[in-house]
């Protein structure tokens, strides 16, 4: 799927009669992940600072498309699906070839950008290395310090999350991931939304997740246990989730792309971490901290987080803690 915006073309400067020159062109090759993608904007808001004038075209996976479609310098947006044989980068070079860029950034290691006329060419090699992901990033672009995440929205998105959530204090819970490690034990965040609930009087629970029926799954448990909490699960489009999640007092969620877009939008954000590595993928914001499971980084059984010690952490993170 492609999804361009008209480009600007050359026109008479109105003066002597010349032509301003064309924008600058930039490529931003990113993730099929939301929480990928997410932590890209940090770099990819750089870029559109440091080049005010340039157009940027955008390739991504499906899933992560809603986060760059309200990117302000968004010129085209490239969709594309993963298939055998690695034959979407064959399909994404036909869309990229003609066009001869200033900037390739290729933030997935794919090397597609070698195979492109650009002038100046970022490539961001696979593999594991220590350190945050975004500061990662960040270093492969030159960038010191690295550029927190960001989110970007529209008035729209605004207005419906003003019109979804009202007045009043709401703790966001995030019951979801991509692979079951990933999971806190849904009765937790339950006994955890009472015990936060202490320090935040009349706060009320809002539960996230992403469309699907295996999304809905996940939240439904702790739908079912929190009567009167704000069901969003597969309600919003990423802007607009991002929105909300900009309104909440305070986030709680297993290591997703929820909580990437939380930590992004400015929320106070807790990211819950057992099977994951914290050390490369906790939340990136003004505002965040983590929750570990007690055990090796990336192998500790979420079952071990208890809500105790997730709730110490919430409250540090809110200044409430003793």
């Amino acid at each position: 799927m492609d999804t361009p915006r008209p480009g600007r073309k050359p026109v008479c400067d109105g003066g002597g009669g010349g032509l301003q020159p064309l924008p600058m062109r930039i490529l931003f090759v990113t993730s099929s992940r939301i929480g990928d993608a997410v932590i890209s904007c940090g770099i990819l808001e750089a870029l559109r600072q440091s080049h005010p004038q340039a157009r940027f075209t955008i390739a991504c996976g499906t899933v992560a498309a809603g986060v760059f479609t309200r990117f302000p310098a968004l010129d085209r947006l490239i969709i594309f699906k993963k298939e055998r044989f690695d034959l979407h980068w064959a399909r994404l070079w036909t869309k990229l070839v003609p066009q001869i860029w200033d900037l390739a950034v290729d933030v997935r290691g794919s090397g597609l950008t070698l195979a492109l006329a650009a002038r100046k060419r970022r490539i961001l090699r696979g593999g594991r290395r220590p350190g945050r992901r975004y500061a990662q990033l960040a270093a492969a672009l030159g960038y010191d310090p690295p550029p927190l995440p960001v989110v970007w929205t529209a008035p729209a998105d605004e207005a419906k999350a003003a019109a979804l959530l009202g007045e009043g204090p709401f703790i966001a819970l995030a019951p979801t991931a991509n692979w079951a490690g990933k999971l806190w034990p849904p009765e937790r965040f339950i006994n955890l939304f009472y015990e936060l609930r202490r320090s935040l009087p009349g706060a009320r629970a809002a539960v996230f997740g992403g469309p699907g029926a295996a999304e809905a799954a996940m939240a439904a448990p702790v739908l079912a246990g929190l009567p009167g909490a704000l069901d969003l699960t597969g309600r919003l489009t990423l802007p607009e989730a991002a929105a909300c999640l900009r309104r909440a007092s305070l986030f709680v969620g297993n290591d997703s792309g929820l909580m990437h877009l939380a930590a992004a939008a400015g929320a106070p954000t807790l990211g819950l971490f057992g099977r994951s590595r914290a050390s490369e993928y906790a939340p990136a914001g003004p505002r965040t901290a983590i929750a570990v499971a007690p055990g090796p980084e990336g192998e500790a059984p979420m079952a071990g987080l208890s809500v105790e010690a997730a709730a110490a952490a919430a409250l540090a993170l809110l200044g409430r803690g003793p």
